[in-house]
């Protein structure tokens, strides 16, 4: 695994800092987070999230390349991609499934850059935003993980995945970090 990319929304602040306190300052793959939220919470977003990780959490900017063992955040009102030179680019493009950024936006391009080296993690949220996406990433030979609905504050984001993508693993939010680490070939933290 070379990278992750993670979509969240409803309930998702919670679920990723939990997530991300689980991954160890060791962990090399990127990590690339669409979590819907808008302007004005964003900056506290990044704050808690960098609080919660061993690894450095930052805002993605334009043209800046995708690093190892680094968290990106997807900026509010911007589509996040990832170019084939493993760098960001932004996009004003129409809002998909509502939403900008969009999870389906980030994993589609992101598949196509780093194909099996690629896990995609969907977590809670309360629509239908990155089901597309995680059927790319399969598609593409990437691995998909999906937060088990049952528990998840809101339960449409991975349950619109499991129906339009299945899952190469579905787990509680508690088995997610480890299995990270483990296709990283880290030790749980």
């Amino acid at each position: 695994m070379e990278a992750c990319v993670v979509g969240a929304s409803t309930g998702g602040v919670a679920a990723l800092r939990r997530l991300l306190r689980g991954l160890d300052a060791g962990f090399r793959p990127s990590v690339i987070v669409v979590q819907h939220t808008g302007t004005e919470g964003f900056g506290m977003l990044v704050s808690l999230l960098r609080d919660s990780c061993a690894l450095p959490v930052s805002e993605a900017r334009a043209r800046e390349p995708v690093l190892p063992g680094h968290v990106y955040l997807a900026p509010p009102r911007y589509h996040l991609l990832v170019e084939h030179r493993r760098h960001f680019s932004l996009s004003v493009d129409e809002r998909v499934c509502h939403v900008r950024p969009s999870a389906d936006v980030l994993f589609a391009s992101a598949a196509e850059v780093w194909r099996e080296q690629l896990v995609a993690v969907l977590l809670t949220g309360a629509n239908d935003d990155g089901a597309r996406g995680a059927a790319q990433v399969r598609g593409l030979g990437g691995k998909l993980i999906v937060q088990d609905p049952a528990e998840a504050e809101a339960p449409e984001m991975p349950a619109a995945a499991l129906r339009l993508a299945g899952a190469d693993h579905l787990l509680p939010l508690a088995g997610i970090a480890p299995l990270l680490m483990k296709l990283a070939g880290r030790p749980a933290a």
